[in-house]
């Protein structure tokens, strides 16, 4: 799983990639406008994220005007949002307007920090980026 950490805290990105290290590569920017270039580059290369772990509240560019542009570079392509890069926003913001506008712009889920890996994980189980524990048949 090829992953995008857009997040300009310190403390919240080395979380992020420590939770996901064992998945596949973590890449990291730091404001909006990295992420859309970062996302343009990918979809130029045909080598796509899998996942994008999106912060609202970033420098130069936030969150939500990042989702859109984002979905917009998919659209240009005739990717559409089902079928393109889950968009998972991880945000201090809890409030029903900032999840109702995310949603609004397409993000796949939307996780309050500070992030807890279970709750991340079992998003990811459920957007099927990683396979469902339940149906693991390995032993613990």
């Amino acid at each position: 799983m090829k992953t995008l950490i857009v997040e300009d805290d310190f403390t919240s990105r080395l979380l992020l990639q420590e939770i996901l290290k064992n998945y596949g590569p973590a890449y990291v920017a730091v404001n909006g406008m990295e992420a859309v270039d970062a996302v343009r580059t990918a979809l130029e290369a045909n080598d796509p994220y899998d996942l994008i772990c999106l912060d609202i509240m970033l420098p130069e560019m936030n969150g939500h005007e990042a989702l859109r542009r984002i979905r917009e570079l998919e659209e240009d392509r005739g990717i559409y949002s089902t079928d393109g890069m889950k968009i998972v926003m991880t945000t201090a913001l809890g409030d029903i307007k900032s999840m109702s506008a995310a949603y609004g712009e397409l993000c796949d889920a939307y996780l309050i920090k500070p992030i807890d890996a279970t709750k991340l994980l079992e998003e990811l189980e459920r957007l099927e980026l990683l396979p469902s524990r339940r149906d693991c048949s390995c032993e613990s």
